[in-house]
């Protein structure tokens, strides 16, 4: 219970938020650098999702393949990333480290909606006259945009949790308040950031929830 308290502590004292190793600096780096991957893994992702899902080939390779990912530690894909070309490149391990995790959920949510799509519905669409194109994203894309959005849920939120390995790499986010705690033997101060990295995550968690409420009428809408 001390520790707790102690960890409050710290993050009541006005001095530990501001500065280039405060608390709202390292929260924004770790804002960006989650963004920035999930973007990242969105464009990598989805596409192939989509059309794979919309063919109906290929796709259960693509996301077994993509799967092996998820059996490699991301840590361990980070430190062999560094003794790479890449190691040079600043956060460029990081980076790609962090994709490679995002994007099996991602790609999987994904076609799983794609596939799951009724398909007398995709039947009557091109029985409508509708090409391709128009059934892709005027009825496959809004029916499954509930499963897809899960999928970029799901990546968000393991994407703000295992950024703190940034700071392993020498680069920013919450996870150099923890690294930081380590050093100086301050466990208040590791407790503290594994706290604020918790709290991020279930913000994310929350804001995904409130969008996914509003994709089937947005759905609905679109179709």
């Amino acid at each position: 219970m001390k520790t707790l308290t102690d960890a409050w502590d710290w993050l009541a004292d006005a001095s530990h938020w501001s500065g280039d190793d405060g608390i709202w600096h390292r929260l924004a780096q770790h804002l960006v650098l989650t963004v920035v991957c999930l973007v990242i893994s969105c464009l990598i992702a989805l596409p192939v999702a989509l059309v794979l899902g919309h063919l109906g080939k290929g796709g259960a390779l693509a996301v077994n393949i993509s799967n092996v990912g998820r059996a490699v530690p991301t840590f361990a894909v980070l430190v062999l990333l560094l003794l790479t070309p890449l190691g040079k490149f600043g956060e460029g391990p990081t980076v790609v480290a962090l994709v490679l995790f995002a994007v099996p959920p991602l790609l999987t949510n994904a076609y799983v909606g794609m596939r799951g799509v009724d398909r007398d519905i995709v039947q009557a669409a091109r029985g409508m006259g509708m090409t391709g194109r128009q059934m892709l994203f005027q009825v496959e894309v809004p029916l499954a945009l509930p499963m897809i959005m899960n999928g970029v849920r799901i990546a968000a939120v393991q994407l703000v949790a295992t950024a703190t390995i940034a700071a392993l790499a020498g680069g920013g986010g919450l996870g150099r308040i923890i690294t930081a705690g380590f050093n100086l033997a301050s466990t208040p101060q590791v407790v503290a950031g594994a706290v604020l990295v918790a709290v991020f995550a279930l913000l994310v968690e929350g804001a995904f929830e409130l969008a996914e409420r509003f994709a089937p009428a947005l759905a609905r809408k679109a179709a």
